[in-house]
């Protein structure tokens, strides 16, 4: 029968009223401002049924050692703070925790949550002045967590360092934008602001993990900020002027190495097959799929890797790492030495001049020859300077001879003209 009369009703157009028996309650008027926080205040008339809480609540929190000595010092001012809204607190040295609880003094039901939190930004390296802040009713917090949003070490510690910027020039812009104070502290980022900039910060905070660097969203938020301010684009959509930044894969660089050797590859074939060799050859169609190539499991059944166990086959692997290292520094110990032996004693095996062995060196007949030429030339060489040093030493002492000469005469003539 009701089924019929909902059916008549559809039919007839008319839609269904759910509000028909609601009636208006005292809150449901515009002129409230449903976001605003009114202060706990006793002397207004803001009292718990029954006059206090039927319950304790407690709330405690670890904290890491090098906060100790600090948390040492602040505490007394923690205390005071507390005792004003009515919550006892508590400092264990041993087990390194904070604890806050509700007295039978305590009147505020929601000042308890606001305590917890002060432990909180404690416990994570904030300053007790700016962490008491937060039992006041206009300010809220989060702990975003970002230490497990990246796996490798290194990439995580760039994209944090990227967050707080150059001499944290990116943290200040962002707590000016959002009107929030942010400390970055190991795994967490501790924000304390308002609802809507703490909202602000865990995005931007969560999108530089994942790459997307912090300038992009302050540049948005500069913008959102600014049309703020005009009231006709309030009720206006605002993503027109907001900018897009697309992801773009930029091709990285290839390795040097990598390089090195596709360059030394095409030179060869250059000089192998001229021009020609450059250009890839065309491949002739073939209806056919190609072989399937053999997977892992095959090639370790082909090369008997796979009935080792474990243990054997990491013995293996280090034994091929060590060997393969072993021939490289041999190969880098003979580049070394290959430095110190005569560009005209390197030559091709086939010409018999040197044959290295063992680090050995085996001069053929050839050889020899152009080594007493080269000794012979060196030896001439150090004769001829032999001979001009002393050329040159004989002039200066028959020069000494002279002058020496010279001056007993002049002394002879003195004497002669004084006589």
């Amino acid at each position: 029968m009701s089924s019929n009369i909902v059916e008549a009703t559809q039919e007839k157009g008319g839609a269904k009223n759910h509000n028909k028996y609601r009636r208006d309650k005292p809150w449901d008027n515009p002129d409230i401002d449903h976001w605003s926080v009114s202060p706990w205040d006793e002397t207004a008339g803001d009292t718990l049924p029954g006059g206090r809480l039927l319950e304790e609540s407690s709330f405690a929190t670890l904290f890491p050692k090098y906060r100790e000595k600090y948390l040492r010092e602040v505490w007394p001012l923690v205390t005071r703070s507390l005792d004003k809204v009515k919550i006892a607190c508590e400092l264990n040295l041993v087990e390194g925790s904070m604890t806050v609880r509700t007295t039978r003094k305590t009147s505020d039901p929601y000042v308890i949550l606001k305590a917890r939190d002060l432990i909180k930004l404690l416990a994570r390296s904030i300053p007790a002045p700016q962490a008491l802040k937060i039992l006041n009713d206009e300010y809220n917090c989060e702990i975003i967590k970002i230490g497990g949003l990246v796996r490798n070490k290194e990439r995580f510690v760039k994209r944090r360092q990227r967050l707080i910027g150059p001499d944290g020039a990116t943290l200040k812009a962002l707590e000016l934008l959002t009107q929030c104070y942010i400390l970055v502290q190991g795994n967490t980022v501790s924000v304390m602001g308002t609802h809507k900039g703490i909202k602000q910060v865990r995005m931007v905070v969560l999108e530089c993990m994942n790459n997307i660097h912090p300038v992009y969203n302050i540049k948005r938020l500069m913008i959102m900020r600014e049309l703020e301010k005009d009231p006709k684009l309030q009720n206006e959509s605002w993503e027109r002027f907001l900018p897009t930044f697309k992801k773009k894969n930029v091709q990285r660089r290839k390795p040097h190495q990598l390089v090195e050797e596709s360059k030394k590859a095409s030179d060869a074939a250059a000089a192998v097959g001229g021009k020609s060799a450059l250009k890839k050859k065309k491949k002739s169609y073939t209806p056919f799929p190609p072989a399937q190539q053999p997977s892992k499991i095959d090639l370790q059944l082909e090369s008997g890797e796979y009935f080792l166990s474990e243990r054997q086959r990491k013995a293996k692997k280090l034994a091929e790492k060590q060997q393969a290292s072993l021939e490289k520094s041999n190969e880098k110990r003979r580049a070394r030495e290959r430095e110190f032996i005569h560009p005209s004693l390197l030559k091709d095996d086939g010409e018999g001049d040197v044959v290295e062995k063992s680090g050995e060196k085996e001069t053929s007949v050839g050889s020899t020859d152009d080594v007493g030429a080269d000794m012979e030339r060196l030896v001439g060489k150090f004769a001829k300077k032999k001979r001009k040093a002393a050329e040159e030493k004989s002039g200066d002492d028959e020069d000494d001879v002279l002058g020496l000469e010279g001056t007993k005469k002049k002394r002879k003539k003195d004497k002669k003209r004084k006589d």
